[in-house]
């Protein structure tokens, strides 16, 4: 297993009038298990099928260690991919189909045995590995053939393109917990593509976000939910996503309408940006606060969603929504003023939808 490099890799389907794939220099570090995460369109699959040898790249060169493999087909790169729906020999057993990626490369008998029944007991496919596979259901069918992906025990990485989409979402958790145990057992390189937050959150070491084919950001699950650094990153993660507002930085001051709510960091110039702050971290301040007092927003609650563990107060500041997240049993009502407080260690600023700052506490107004 080696690290894999891209070098200005990029790719167009429309000879170069648009990119599907902007290009982009990225290395996947070898035994990591990253999730590539961004909506349905974004490049994601095309990533991974120039990874796979699938697709030969418009530009850019490809390397794995210290070999370039940018013209090597698929069989020569040493590669297990999972597509997003089974593809199997649905005439051969389970067991058979497992074994086959291990016995069409000449893996003595014994060691195959010894892998599909490792691999067939992490997944659960034990009670059926003497079953046909087209007897199957079509989610025990994709984990089947996640299992052949992940029985061959050195391959240079493990591509899954959005492997759990016809499970059933009850053994979604399950055997995302498998993929990690196995990783952990394995040290495979294991890149995830998927759209779903929640899946890319619990599995990956390191999230790499894509929008419009291009990576906006790439860090742990924490950073990305607690320090977006693009409006992207914040709005696609979380559930629900950062409330965006806009605002206008005077002087020093970062207003919000007619309110300051926190000082500008040193440096930035006055002009409009747009304060980001979650849910999670508003704060619904006391009906007797005032803006000039404690470095609040007025605001008018629109409406509250009761989601038994927690609330969602949908509010309004000025035409812009702004949701806080509360405990359970909120005492807000539709219609009611109230003033929202934006924590300066958990609100940033953002300009050109990059994020340049963070917001600084007023001095002596309001908690920072």
């Amino acid at each position: 297993m080696a690290d894999i490099r891209l070098e200005g890799v990029g790719h167009s389907y429309d000879g170069g009038r648009t990119w599907a794939l902007k290009p982009m220099t990225w290395t996947w570090q070898s035994s990591r298990a990253y999730a590539l995460l961004g909506p349905s369109g974004c490049g994601k699959t095309t990533l991974l099928n120039i990874i796979s040898g699938l697709i030969t790249p418009t530009e850019g060169r490809i390397w794995f260690g210290d070999r370039e493999v940018t013209g090597v087909p698929t069989a020569g790169r040493n590669i297990a991919q999972v597509f997003q729906f089974p593809v199997l020999y649905e005439e051969m057993s389970v067991y058979d189909n497992l074994a086959f990626p291990l016995r069409n490369r000449k893996f003595p008998k014994k060691e195959v045995d010894q892998r599909v029944r490792q691999v067939s007991e992490l997944l659960g496919l034990d009670q059926v590995l003497r079953r046909r596979s087209r007897r199957l259901d079509a989610g025990r069918q994709q984990i089947v053939s996640l299992g052949r992906g992940l029985v061959r025990p050195q391959v240079a990485a493990v591509l899954l393109d959005e492997p759990l989409t016809v499970v059933d979402p009850a053994l979604k958790w399950t055997l995302r917990s498998k993929l990690k145990e196995i990783h952990r057992d394995t040290g495979h390189t294991l890149i995830y593509v998927t759209h779903d937050q929640t899946e890319a959150l619990t599995f990956a070491d390191e999230v790499v976000v894509l929008n419009e084919g291009a990576i906006v950001q790439a860090g742990s699950p924490a950073e990305l939910f607690l320090s977006p650094a693009h409006e992207f990153v914040g709005h696609f993660i979380g559930s629900p996503g950062m409330n965006m507002v806009p605002a206008e930085i005077v002087g020093a001051v970062v207003r919000v309408g007619t309110a300051d709510v926190g000082a500008a960091p040193d440096g930035l110039p006055p002009g409009p940006v747009r304060i980001g702050v979650r849910p999670e971290f508003v704060r619904i301040a006391g009906p007797d606060a005032s803006p000039q007092e404690t470095a609040c927003a007025a605001a008018t609650v629109t409406g509250i969603d009761r989601m038994g563990a927690y609330d969602l107060v949908h509010t309004r500041v000025g035409e812009h929504p702004v949701i806080v997240k509360t405990e359970a049993g909120s005492a807000c009502e539709p219609d009611a003023a109230v003033f929202l407080h934006f924590p300066a260690d958990r609100t940033f600023l953002f300009r050109d939808e990059v994020r340049c700052g963070s917001l600084a506490p007023l001095n002596g107004r309001g908690p920072a």
